[in-house]
């Protein structure tokens, strides 16, 4: 049986509102047997969902190709819904149905279509209260189709008749607002009613207006919320009617009486206003309003209160059991006026007690004033926490029950991907600690920290993990939308700021009392360059690769521009090997020398920019990136190799670099390869990475014959180790090694978050090396990849599943009592995969049980001494030898 399964527009399922003018399609297939390959797609466009009216068709194309079909030619409508089918043909011939109808809805193409007015409140008005606004219309007939389209300077929040709409959070999200704006559209036929009807919204100051950064930075991209919002109305007898917000609205002061990201929300349950008054119009553009790009924020998982806690200070304190991000939602009854607050900590410290030092100025504190009016239920609007722990004040005792409490988990919703798991509770944790990093820094944002007064998209933070992420979950989406804010905040000069969207106009350097601007730091701003590059990789979106090539190659050219050596980066700041363990005492920054570092990322990146150039078909570039490329290897060898082939600068991180970017010819390889090991023996197998290092250490390893080492360094349980955190009762992945240290008492205050993605980038090696699943970068996407597991010593088994564009793809294997090996493989329809059976012989291995050389599906096998590799197509197998 074949069929077609899960067909997409731009990722998503069935999306409205989309801006994109070149819509593409992606569909899987199911199918018995083995070694099934698409061979014919037939794909149709149609305005209705009987395909009476085809408006677009491929016609039959003879082609294994299936993921990001460009519906060129097509020339969509504004606020037009198209529905989408697709049947295929396998290579013998065998065609399926059409597949199940999915669709897609255009939103507001252009800016001039927009027919609302910016409003906001008088400027006479208090800005600490969120304000509500509202307007009155009537239906005047039955609804057929009903839209919202909104967005906001601030954050917004809609109802229809009392009932919200929708279900995403913290909209319209955070770009750079200076240049772009998302807005949102949301379908609210249902929510219409014939007759009378009433409009409101709520405000709230969010990214635009609230708090950003350490050093009480607000008003950074405007100090006036505004809505702009559209309601487009299509009635049964076939009459339209456009409801806008205009001078008819109005507005006064909502119950939340003050919202902040970093501190939290205070609301007054008692609070009504009737105080109504005209809003004000402003002059704002509509030129920078691009469509909802990225998935929305909202409600993931509720967790339960674990333990209610009375400290040894008297605090009374709740224990969710995992350091989480979103909020705590609870029902009280009380009496009128009746004042709870709510603060947040994401553990306690070594005597018990409620610890918020690591937090630095956020409050994290929601405050709620009780009505008196029976149960009551709060939850913030505007606000998000980052949190294990929390303390209850002005709670009675029979307010106390934990069933009253419930931590929402809110992030961005994206598709989750990738399930990891082993013989070892203690890797299987450490898995679960990376999970919750990405679910609890993935709020719209790629953030370093959803806790303190921070909470930005530091550009490096990204780089670093953004391969794991794409792992776990698809992020496409995710990061397409960021790499369009990365593009509008890179300088003419391309140079690319620390965070994205960016907010630090100056930062203090770690190092000297002297400020610096705040961009173009090596590994950081190559955030341009390697973020759209793994995308493409991952997911086969040569679109983004099309959109960030201008921002890519000007990375670049800022590089080549920097000092009086064209080749090598040895001027201006940079973060070099962030929080490694090899630092001076009171430093930042690693012993690795940071103009090293900044080079070896500009032969990293240039090597990308011209792997992008020869994909995009631009010949002349790829000439000139690759002859720059040679350039920079050269005077790199020149300045930190040695005549007999080691290397200058005496650190973990300098050898890993070396390696993974291959700037070391084959001769001084070996040396350094050696050299590393001698580097590990050194510190008893103990890494002294930090955050340019750790990514790729492991990697290295195992690539360089040391796979044992990299084995020895997973499963290390004292500091510095990823295990030594969960030993210290880690639910997520630390920003430091030592957080909490052996003695109990804490890292410094000033720095010292307990979710940090960074170093979670482990992930990356378990899923590529030890389950053993790799891409092939010349046929991306998984179209063509690799089932290579590196076994070693403390796992007993291993089963890792990842669903690819393609399909569902695993790798299991399993030590046998016999000293033998078990692999099982799921191989996805239109996909083939080279497994490579490490310390294998062919008479020792069977498939299924058969002899290889007699096993059905078996595409062609060699013998390369220790191992074999076999090319095998779509199915399931199971190997054992």
């Amino acid at each position: 049986m074949l069929s077609v399964y899960d067909v997409r527009i731009e990722y998503q399922k069935n999306p409205i509102g989309i801006d994109v003018t070149k819509p593409r399609v992606s569909w899987k297939i199911q199918a018995e047997g083995r070694n099934v390959r698409q061979g014919m797609y037939h794909l149709q466009v149609a305005t209705e969902d009987s395909f009476d009216t085809v408006v677009w068709d491929s016609g039959e194309v003879s082609s294994d190709e299936s993921l990001h079909i460009s519906l060129d030619g097509l020339n969509p409508i504004s606020k037009t819904r198209y529905y989408v089918r697709v049947r295929v043909a396998d290579q013998h011939g065998n065609e399926t149905d059409w597949s199940e109808t999915t669709y897609f809805e255009m939103g507001l193409m252009q800016p001039k279509e927009w027919q609302a007015k910016w409003i906001s409140t008088p400027e006479s008005m208090d800005k600490k209260p969120s304000p509500q606004f509202k307007v009155a219309f009537e239906a005047k007939g039955k609804v057929k189709k009903a839209r919202i389209y909104a967005t906001a300077l601030g954050l917004y929040e809609l109802h229809l008749n009392g009932e919200r709409v929708g279900e995403d959070y913290f909209t319209p999200g955070w770009t750079s607002y200076h240049t772009r704006l998302q807005y949102q559209t949301y379908d609210v036929t249902r929510q219409l009613v014939e007759g009378n009807n009433e409009w409101t919204a709520l405000l709230g100051n969010g990214w635009y207006r609230g708090n950003l950064g350490w050093e009480n930075q607000k008003e950074i991209y405007g100090n006036r919320l505004g809505l702009l919002a559209e309601l487009h109305v299509e009635y049964e007898d076939g009459k339209t009617e456009v409801i806008v917000t205009d001078e008819s609205w109005q507005v006064t002061e909502s119950a939340i009486r003050e919202s902040e990201l970093y501190h939290g929300e205070t609301v007054d349950a008692q609070f009504v206003s009737d105080n109504w008054q005209a809003v004000d119009i402003l002059s704002e553009s509509k030129y920078k309003l691009v469509a909802q790009e990225n998935e929305l924020v909202r409600k993931i998982h509720s967790l339960s209160a674990k333990e209610l806690i009375r400290t040894p200070n008297g605090e009374i304190v709740i224990d969710f059991g995992q350091n989480m991000v979103g909020w705590v939602e609870f029902d009280i009854e009380g009496k009128p006026g009746q004042t709870v607050e709510i603060k947040h900590a994401e553990i306690l410290d070594g005597d018990g007690n409620f610890y918020t030092a690591n937090l630095r100025t956020a409050k994290q504190t929601n405050q709620y004033i009780l009505s008196g009016e029976g149960k009551e239920t709060f939850a913030p609007r505007f606000s998000f926490q980052g949190f294990r722990y929390v303390q209850l004040i002005g709670f009675e005792e029979d307010q106390l029950q934990l069933d009253n409490f419930h931590g929402m988990v809110l992030h961005s919703d994206m598709e989750m991907t990738g399930d990891f798991k082993s013989s070892d509770d203690m890797i299987n944790q450490l898995q679960h600690n990376i999970v919750w990093g990405l679910k609890g820094n993935f709020l719209d944002v790629p953030t370093d920290c959803p806790q303190r007064d921070e909470r930005l998209g530091w550009t490096g933070d990204a780089q670093m993990f953004i391969r794991t992420a794409s792992y776990l979950a698809n992020v496409a989406p995710f990061f397409t939308k960021w790499l369009r804010d990365v593009e509008a905040d890179q300088r003419e000069d391309g140079s690319v700021p620390f965070v994205v969207p960016n907010v630090l106009s100056q930062i203090d350097d770690p190092e000297s009392d002297d400020d610096h601007n705040s961009f173009g730091s090596a590994a950081w701003g190559d955030a341009a360059v390697i973020n759209p590059w793994t995308l493409y990789i991952a997911y086969g979106d040569k679109r983004i690769l099309q959109e960030q090539y201008d921002s890519m190659k000007a990375w670049v050219s800022y590089i080549k521009a920097q000092g009086d050596n064209p080749y090598l980066w040895n001027t201006g700041f940079h973060f070099g090997d962030w929080l490694a363990l090899d630092s001076k005492p009171d430093s930042y920054v690693g012993a690795t020398d940071r103009a090293y570092i900044a080079t070896a990322f500009f032969a990293y990146s240039t090597s990308i920019v011209k792997k992008t150039a020869e994909i995009l078909g631009k010949e002349e570039d790829y000439q000139y990136y690759a002859e720059l490329e040679d350039n920079i290897v050269n005077a790199f060898q020149d300045e930190y190799v040695t005549p007999s082939g080691n290397l200058a600068v005496p650190t973990q991180t300098a050898h890993v670099l070396a390696l993974m970017f291959d700037l070391v010819d084959t001769q001084a390889k070996s040396r350094v390869v050696k050299e590393l090991d001698k580097l590990l023996q050194e510190t008893d197998y103990h890494l002294t990475t930090g955050f340019v290092g750790t990514p790729y250490l492991n990697h290295v390893l195992t690539e360089n014959g040391l796979n044992d080492a990299a084995y020895t360094l997973l499963f290390q349980k004292d500091y510095p180790s990823w295990l030594y955190q969960i030993t210290k009762g880690a639910t997520t992945i630390w920003e430091h090694w030592d957080g909490i240290k052996e003695d109990g008492s804490f890292w410094s205050t000033d720095m010292n978050s307990f979710n940090h993605y960074a170093y979670g980038a482990i992930g990356d090696w378990l899923y590529r090396k030890v389950a053993g699943i790799e891409l092939d970068e010349e046929v991306p996407a998984f179209k063509q990849f690799t089932i290579q597991p590196h076994i070693g010593e403390g796992l007993d088994w291993v089963e890792a599943t990842y669903e690819s564009m393609y399909g569902e793809i695993k790798s299991a294997w399993r030590k046998t009592e016999a000293g033998g090996m078990e692999l099982e493989v799921i191989v996805p329809v239109n996909t083939t995969a080279q497994v490579k059976l490490l310390g294998a012989k062919i008479e020792n291995v069977k498939e299924n049980n058969t002899p290889l050389s007699q096993a059905s599906g078996i595409l062609s096998f060699a013998d390369p001494g220790d191992s074999i590799d076999i090319l095998i197509g779509s199915g399931t197998y199971r190997f054992t030898y």
